[in-house]
């Protein structure tokens, strides 16, 4: 049996889309700046949401399992609240 529902493409975008201060801050805490400022312009088009949404947003969702190859595994599950939101 699979650990993930939907293997989502990760896209490249020219320019960052804005995630919440104090969600990146927690996310610079844990991967650090580096991790960060490579993947802040990417997005992937997310099922449970409905909505493209930054890949930092998608990397701390509970739905989120890995990125590999360009891809990203989703376990689809609905969320009570959305990641990143407060």
């Amino acid at each position: 049996m699979s650990d993930h529902k939907y293997e989502l493409q990760v896209v490249k975008l020219q320019r960052a889309m804005r995630v919440p201060k104090d969600y990146k801050e927690k996310l610079k805490e844990l991967y650090g700046n580096k991790v960060i400022s490579k993947f802040s312009k990417d997005a992937v088009d997310c099922p449970v949401r409905g909505e493209r949404v930054s890949f930092l947003i998608c990397m701390g969702c509970p739905n989120y399992v890995r990125r590999f190859k360009g891809y990203v595994h989703c376990k689809g599950e609905p969320l009570d609240e959305g990641p990143g939101e407060q």
